[in-house]
């Protein structure tokens, strides 16, 4: 459910990046949510996008999101960048697919430019809770950081926050070499930014704390290879049985015979059409389960993963 929100204070964090401070139009506190959350937002367009809260959880007097004007972008983000304080938009409720983990020794945040945001409220839960962390932060240049002057500053964050600004792809491990050298099993990393950068932070960090230690937040799809797609079947928990072709997606089916999913993306990012898996086998293709949910076998993104199995049989949440 969606409610509507008035943008109370926009800041130019950087020439291509604004934060919107949101507040709810009817005056109401928003409910504490779990770090890590991103919502979605309806732009003045009618544009639906999936942003980061970047803000403190535990302050219910508003929402902090940032958005980057993307050079192709369909209309999100342009629309965003053109809206005004006093601006009305639409926010859904907070979902959650990167969260603190509660068993770590030792966190470990790693952000590539504009994805400091879901990192940042990250941050903010470890530092309530008195937990040990360390925020490493790349990005081109100090000019073209979001949120730079509150991480190098702020009391809050100043003596973790590392900031590493200039340095090429390249020379990037050598810089978290050390890092992942003072991690152990017992260590969670947590990083978001370009898809190479995140694959990179991974290759570093993998082989110290393990695959289901590092926790990757999404921002964009990966082409999928549909090359060799095969039908399947898929029954839902009530019984209802429908049969998936090669080339339509499991979410479509289900639309297109009457049951009614939540969705938002539709590109395997945003988490919002997961599903339980009961029976079978789901070959995950989507950017938004981890590592560990993924081994499970026990959930599934319907809009863009299928079956390696003949047969699914989920339950929808």
């Amino acid at each position: 459910m969606s409610v509507p929100v008035r943008v109370s204070e926009i800041v130019m964090q950087t020439p291509e990046i604004r934060a919107l401070r949101l507040v709810r139009e009817d005056g109401a506190p928003f409910t504490p949510y779990r770090a890590g959350a991103h919502v979605d937002v309806t732009g003045p367009t009618g544009v639906l996008r999936q942003y980061s809260l970047c803000g403190p959880p535990d302050d219910p007097s508003s929402l902090l999101i940032a958005v980057k004007r993307e050079p192709d972008s369909r209309g999100g983000s342009a629309a965003l960048h053109e809206v005004g304080e006093g601006d009305r938009l639409e926010v859904g409720e907070p979902r959650n697919l990167l969260a603190v983990a509660e068993d770590a020794d030792r966190h470990v945040l790693v952000a590539g430019g504009i994805g400091v945001t879901p990192l940042l409220s990250l941050a903010y839960e470890l530092r309530r809770r008195g937990e040990d962390f360390v925020l490493h932060y790349f990005a081109r240049s100090r000019q073209e950081a979001a949120f730079v002057d509150l991480l190098e500053t702020g009391a809050a964050f100043r003596d973790l926050v590392r900031p590493h600004f200039g340095v090429p792809r390249a020379g990037q491990p050598a810089v978290l070499a050390a890092e992942a050298a003072a991690s152990t099993a017992s260590s969670h990393v947590y990083t978001c930014g370009p898809q190479g950068f995140m694959e990179q932070v991974t290759s570093v960090f993998e082989p110290v704390v393990g695959a289901e230690h590092v926790h990757i937040e999404n921002f964009t799809a990966t082409e999928i290879d549909t090359t060799g797609d095969q039908p399947f079947t898929v029954e839902l928990d009530t019984g209802e049985v429908f049969g998936i072709p090669a080339d339509r997606s499991i979410l479509s089916v289900l639309e297109e015979g009457g049951v009614e999913v939540f969705k938002s993306c539709e590109e395997g990012i945003c988490g919002s059409c997961v599903s339980g898996v009961l029976e079978g086998i789901p070959e995950h293709r989507d950017n938004c389960l981890s590592a560990a949910d993924k081994a499970a076998g026990d959930q599934i993104a319907l809009c863009v993963s299928r079956a390696r199995s003949e047969k699914l049989v989920i339950e929808l949440y």
